[in-house]
């Protein structure tokens, strides 16, 4: 782990394999893509959490924790906030990503 000039700690490559499996570093890549796609997607149309809220049904404070990463919503609830913007999920291949 390297630390910055404040003293607080930044993951890093070697941290992440001294202390997770190869399968716990994937599920937490393909969970920050995930959020990350979730958050573009509203952002790319305009939408604040409480116009997809009007939109979707799902709370704002819950599509507010989804987008933290502080949620592990279930399914039907992504589904529904991805169908109010017009995306849906997909099963693709995973991409092997040489680090």
């Amino acid at each position: 782990m390297n630390y910055t000039k404040g003293g607080f700690p930044v993951w890093d490559d070697t941290f992440d394999q001294e202390h997770f499996t190869p399968e716990e570093i994937a599920e937490s890549d393909l969970r920050v893509a995930l959020i990350t796609a979730l958050i573009q997607a509203r952002q790319e149309q305009g939408l604040t959490q409480r116009e997809l809220e009007a939109m979707s049904g799902v709370k704002q404070p819950q599509i507010a924790r989804m987008e933290r990463g502080d949620a592990n919503p279930q399914l039907d609830t992504l589904i529904k906030v991805l169908a109010a913007m017009g995306k849906t999920l997909a099963i693709v291949p995973l991409q092997t990503v040489a680090k």
